[in-house]
């Protein structure tokens, strides 16, 4: 969607653009934020692509993801809290996007199966599956953006004698709401924020007990009673996990936060990442163009604190690239590069550093492009707000309030602490305030 805006935007001021086709293999775009149902696969046999769930609010302040050409201001004509939930981020991405009048460009239900690259000719052929007319076809281009995200393949360990475990086991992937762990004892295996939000959202759901386990350090937060971190798994006997300091407690479902693999099967492995999730995966010229084949550019392949206003920065400067407008250097050059933002980010030791670290990133490619430049600074302070908001009380942080950056507009506090909401839906968020009925209703149960 950020690719489709950015062309657009430069065809909008005169500027001749080449054909694009976007192929989408869901029915609708959005990406994560498109929620199905379903896990596994889909209606058509596909790996399902979202992993978001009922009840999900955003994680972080919505100043910090802003678009800087489209503001909240602009889609919901007032301001609204800083947290969302899902319904009315899509809602915001989906605006944007309609209004540049881009889907006519997407071919949804549509899924890329091969790209091969000719080397003589210099353009790719794509071999692709129309879902839904169930037949196959093959075309030609010149460039190619893989833009599907990083977060849709699982990453899925084994734990010794984790097939002995009587009860459900799950990725945080296959997760779609907590309703159904109340009153269980749910384990958690991961330490980042797949495990801090999901343990929240069951807490909040009424799980009996919520235990996470982490492998390098315990996210440190003041956990409600019914919520704490232990150590790494070490086994399981039956429905009885014993963790590496030698303690065991015994659990009726266990879900994996346990990350997502880099994962391009309509790529040759020559062409894919090959990387952890972090901050610079290797390979990429200005973390957006593949050095072994500048034609191929990738979008969001990165760990992520800044999202939306990110991936923009990148489409902009990918569109450039692509006009002719930014001259790519040669290929030693772009490997002087890439190895010294490497090495600056070999230098990264906190939360506080990746977050400056990805600002200056952001900064660097809209400095080289026409998209609008940002307080990045005034972003940082607020994600840096955000952190200690979430040491102070986890409970409580998405009830606070942060001033746009792009507008100055300050966010207002929801009618209802986010605890207490049971009801994620764009409508009851929009209502100035609920009728004390609809309030009784949503109330967290006793």
């Amino acid at each position: 969607m950020a690719a489709l805006r950015a062309f657009k935007s430069a065809e909008s001021r005169g500027e001749q653009v080449p054909d694009i086709v976007c192929y989408e293999k869901q029915d609708d775009w959005g990406g994560q934020w498109n929620f199905t149902w379903r896990t596994g696969t889909d209606h058509y046999g596909e790996p399902v692509h979202s992993s978001m769930y009922r009840n999900l609010w955003s994680n972080g302040p919505k100043e910090a993801l802003e678009f800087a050409e489209y503001t909240f201001d602009e889609h919901f004509g007032r301001p609204i809290s800083s947290y969302p939930p899902r319904e009315v981020l899509w809602d915001y991405i989906d605006g944007r996007a309609t209004q540049s009048g881009v889907k006519d460009s997407v071919l949804f239900a549509h899924a890329v199966r091969w790209t091969e690259y000719d080397e003589a000719t210099g353009t790719f052929t794509l071999t692709v599956d129309d879902l839904k007319n169930k037949r196959s076809l093959t075309e030609e281009f010149d460039e190619v953006i893989v833009a599907t995200g990083h977060f849709a393949f699982p990453n899925v360990p084994d734990f010794d004698g984790i097939e002995t475990f009587p009860g459900e086991v799950i990725h945080a992937h296959e997760f779609r709401g907590a309703e159904r762990f109340a009153g269980q004892r749910l384990l958690l295996i991961g330490g980042s924020y797949s495990a801090e939000d999901i343990g929240i959202q069951s807490h909040k759901m009424g799980a009996r007990q919520v235990t996470m386990s982490y492998r390098s350090a315990p996210q440190g937060f003041a956990w409600p009673d019914g919520v704490d971190e232990v150590p790494q798994v070490a086994s399981f006997d039956g429905s009885t996990a014993t963790f590496v300091d030698g303690t065991s407690r015994e659990f009726d479902a266990v879900i994996l936060c346990t990350g997502y693999l880099h994962h391009y099967p309509f790529l040759p492995h020559e062409s894919q990442i090959d990387s952890p999730n972090n901050l610079y995966p290797e390979g990429l010229y200005r973390g957006v163009t593949w050095q072994k084949n500048p034609k191929i550019h990738y979008l969001g392949a990165q760990d992520q604190w800044f999202t939306f206003n990110m991936f923009d920065a990148q489409a902009w400067f990918v569109r450039d690239v692509i006009l002719g407008r930014i001259e790519l250097p040669d290929p030693q050059a772009r490997q002087e590069s890439i190895d010294a933002w490497l090495e600056t980010y070999s230098g990264v030791e906190d939360d506080a550093a990746a977050v400056r670290f990805q600002a200056d990133y952001i900064r660097d490619l809209i400095e080289q492009t026409d998209y609008p430049m940002f307080d990045l600074d005034a972003v940082v302070d607020t994600f840096l707000a955000w952190k200690k908001d979430k040491k102070t009380d986890i409970l409580t942080y998405r009830d606070q309030a942060y001033r746009s950056v792009m507008t100055g507009t300050m966010a207002v506090v929801h009618h209802t602490a986010w605890i207490d909401e049971l009801d994620d839906s764009r409508e009851r968020y929009l209502s100035s305030q609920p009728s004390a009925d609809e309030a009784q209703d949503a109330a967290r149960p006793a």
